[in-house]
């Protein structure tokens, strides 16, 4: 018969105890209570698994309960545990690893360098060794020098031509250069030029030179004296002299060869066509004349502009007159034009060209024009 104890606790809710109750009724162990008697279970799963496993850890049950499956009803545990495969595991490691990874990466090179790699940096620039400059000049005085006593010589001076060679010579050498000893020839004048550069520190240099040779001619038999030497026409030769470096110094290390010189010079390039200012020309016509004759007589500063400085010419020029002057095209207060002028030099007439600058000078009562300077050639 139900006790008004068990009905109360119905009532209130109150779960059935599990040893003595209050009117001194046992419970039987191992006997199962009525679906009657059990108290509700609460609504949510989570929470009735809950008060599950603490009945099971206070009654001692814990032990028994890994034996026995669980309920698979609605008051159980809502999934199935299943032991995580190894290539699962592996998996989620690695890519923890790699995140890590990108992290540091971007810690170490930064986020920008991805996005906006850096300039690549110019290519430096190959480093030549610079090689020390060949002393031309040096080679051109010491060819010069060596042409001017290998093509002067005199049969009566022979011993003089030695001596100059020997200067520009290595020691012990034979200073005759092939020189049979006889003979007369003058060098009138020496143009070096062009140096070539050889190997072993060595180079040729051309030289140009203006000889004039000498001809003896043998007396009459009714003369006692010799005639005056006849002398040929002058000409241009030219000498390639080899030359090397040593020590610092530029030496003659053997025979020169002669070699033939153009007739004519190389064409001129085309130049333009300047155009003229006539009536400045005519304006300025008597200011260039004076001046050119002042130029001749020694006296320049009377008929320059204030401020220039022309040097006269030597004594024994004689100004003739001004053949032709014109100005160029153009404007402003300083103008240039082309002078063609006839001296008296030597005994002979000769007609030389100048670029003329001429500049306009004011005064309190007019306006002039006067040379400011003056430039050979028509260049």
């Amino acid at each position: 018969m139900v006790s008004l104890g068990t009905i109360a606790r119905k009532v209130m809710g109150l779960p059935e105890p599990t040893g003595k109750d209050g009117t001194g009724e046992k419970s039987t162990a191992g006997v199962p209570r009525q679906a009657e008697e059990a108290p509700p279970r609460p609504v949510n799963p989570w929470e009735s698994a809950g008060v599950e496993l603490r009945q099971q850890t206070a009654t001692g049950k814990a032990g028994n309960s890994a034996r026995t499956p669980p309920s698979r009803t609605s008051s159980g545990t809502p999934w199935t545990p299943q032991d995580e495969r190894s290539g699962a595991v592996f998996l989620r490691r690695l890519g923890r690893g790699l995140v890590w990874f990108v992290v540091v990466l971007a810690a170490i090179t930064g986020v920008r360098a991805w996005f906006i790699p850096p300039k690549a940096p110019a290519p430096k620039a190959p480093t030549v060794k610079a090689e020390a400059a060949y002393p031309k000049e040096a080679a051109q005085a010491v060819a010069a020098r060596f042409a001017r006593a290998y093509l002067g010589w005199d049969e009566s001076k022979a011993a003089e031509r030695e001596q100059l060679l020997a200067a520009v010579l290595p020691p012990d050498t034979d200073t005759t250069m092939g020189w049979d000893g006889h003979g007369r020839q003058d060098v009138l004048a020496v143009q070096p030029g062009a140096v070539t550069t050889t190997k072993n520190a060595q180079a040729r240099v051309r030289v140009e030179v203006l000889i004039r040779p000498v001809v003896e001619t043998e007396p009459a038999k009714d003369k006692k004296k010799a005639e005056t030497p006849a002398q040929d026409a002058a000409r241009w030769v030219g000498l390639d002299v080899p030359v090397a470096e040593s020590g610092g110094q530029i030496v003659v290390t053997g025979r020169p060869g002669l070699v033939g010189i153009p007739k004519h010079g190389p064409k001129a390039p085309d130049t333009p066509t300047t155009q003229t200012d006539p009536e400045l020309s005519t304006q300025t016509e008597g200011a260039v004349d004076k001046f050119f004759s002042a130029y001749a007589a020694g006296d320049t500063e009377a008929v320059t502009a204030p401020g220039a400085s022309v040097p006269a010419l030597p004594a024994g020029v004689e100004y003739k007159g001004l053949v032709s002057w014109s100005a160029d095209a153009g404007s402003g207060d300083s103008r240039t034009g082309t002078a063609r002028v006839s001296w008296s030099l030597g005994g002979a007439s000769v007609e030389q060209v100048y670029r003329v600058t001429i500049t306009q000078v004011s005064s309190s009562d007019a306006h002039r024009w006067q040379v400011d300077d003056v430039l050979g050639g028509s260049a």
